[in-house]
This record gives C-alpha cells, sequence and structure tokens, in this order.
C-alpha cells in the first residue's frame, strides 16, 4: 500500500547526503578554485533533485491512494480535524 519505512530512510540518507555537501561547500568554496566550486553546487544541485523526484513520486502514490478510497479519506480528513479541535481547545 503505502511504505512510509523506505520513504522515510531515502528523505532521510539524502537529508544527510545535502547536509554534508553544503558543509564541505561552505568550507571548500572558501579556498577552492571556481570549478570546484561549481562542481559542488552540481552535486547539491543533483541531490536536490532527487529529492524532488521522491517527494513527487510519493505525492502521486499518496494522491492516487486517497483518489481510490474518496469516503475513507474524507473521514480519517474531519476525525483528524475533529481531534485538532479539541486539542487546540484546552491550550
Amino acid at each position: 500500500m503505502f511504505d512510509t519505512g523506505s520513504t522515510n530512510d531515502e528523505l532521510n540518507a539524502m537529508k544527510i547526503d545535502v547536509a554534508r555537501l553544503l558543509d564541505e561547500a561552505g568550507e571548500q568554496t572558501l579556498n577552492a578554485p571556481e570549478d570546484r566550486a561549481e562542481a559542488l553546487a552540481d552535486q547539491i544541485k543533483a541531490a536536490l533533485t532527487e529529492l524532488g523526484e521522491t517527494v513527487s513520486e510519493e505525492q502521486e502514490q499518496l494522491h492516487s491512494l486517497l483518489a481510490e478510497r474518496p469516503v475513507a479519506s474524507l473521514a480519517s480528513a474531519f476525525a483528524l480535524g475533529v481531534v485538532v479541535g479539541f486539542m487546540l481547545r484546552r491550550h
């Protein structure tokens, strides 16, 4: 159905890769030649593109899941709204 475990693992791995690349870029951009800075920028762009593709795939999967079960989706959204409403009223 909807595998959130592998999605979370993939997103966390990409997050770590992007953070590492940003750290490298920050450290090496000051002392690196312009072509090295461009190479790091390309790596960051590639990681962000991959992250965007993964999020897009998951969005499509979620959309199809909701489209297959519109009544259950509506009931779930309503129940979540009631729960959040009660939580906000208490605070």
